[in-house]
């Protein structure tokens, strides 16, 4: 027996398993045969499991998504990160997650093409949030104004957009996507730099006011 499963509850025992359901997944799709086939691998009782996914197919998915964020724990701890700039700790957070579903794009494939389901927006869209909350948590941002809601906003559409080149990059080592996520991030950070600029209150910028002024008084 691989997973211990009599000395877990449900919920270790859903995200023990989900690595596995998603290497079956390659082949059987986010189904109840991926699940037994999971089973059978792991020596788990396959109506036990059952109970630890009521919703399906949604709930392997999100178990999934969780067992990438355990795996980026590890990869990236704090004392790992704490060198880095707050752009490679992003670039370093995202490919983090990209390492542990390698080797299972067929299942990011088709579990993307389930969450794009009209029926499970909602759901999805809770479970990018989550994703792009856990990476800024893990950089260290401690935001409590809107820029914890843009900055989560801004990078889960960058890691969305990333798995969506990521699915489909025949090149090698995935370098096409790494090379796309690289100029997402520099592509945010200009602007941020940007933003940072312009809202300085002692900030040298141009002023309507001013100029006007200038235009009817000018200086002698």
């Amino acid at each position: 027996m691989s997973i211990a499963a009599a000395d877990l509850t449900l919920d270790e025992l859903k995200l023990a398993l989900a690595p596995a359901i998603a290497d079956a997944a390659v082949f059987d799709g986010w189904s109840d045969a991926a699940l037994v086939s999971a089973c059978e691998i792991e020596g788990v009782d396959a109506d036990v499991a059952r109970l630890a996914y009521p919703d399906g197919a949604m709930d392997m998915i999100a178990a999934w998504i969780a067992s990438v964020d355990v795996a980026m724990f590890a990869a990236l701890p704090p004392e790992a990160l704490a060198a880095m700039k707050i752009r490679e700790r992003i670039r370093s957070l995202v490919q983090a997650r990209l390492d542990a579903i390698a080797g299972r794009v067929e299942a990011l494939r088709r579990a993307l093409a389930i969450m794009a389901m009209p029926q499970n927006a909602v759901r999805a869209g809770k479970l990018g949030w989550a994703s792009a909350d856990a990476m800024w948590r893990l950089a260290g941002d401690t935001s409590t104004d809107h820029n914890h809601y843009t900055k989560r906003a801004i990078l889960g559409s960058i890691y969305a957009a990333t798995l969506a080149v990521f699915v489909d990059d025949e090149s090698e080592g995935k370098a096409d996507t790494r090379a796309f996520l690289d100029r997402r991030i520099d592509g945010v950070m200009r602007f941020e730099k940007a933003k940072a600029q312009f809202l300085r209150p002692d900030a040298e910028r141009f002023s309507v006011t001013r100029f006007l002024g200038r235009l009817r008084y000018p200086a002698r």
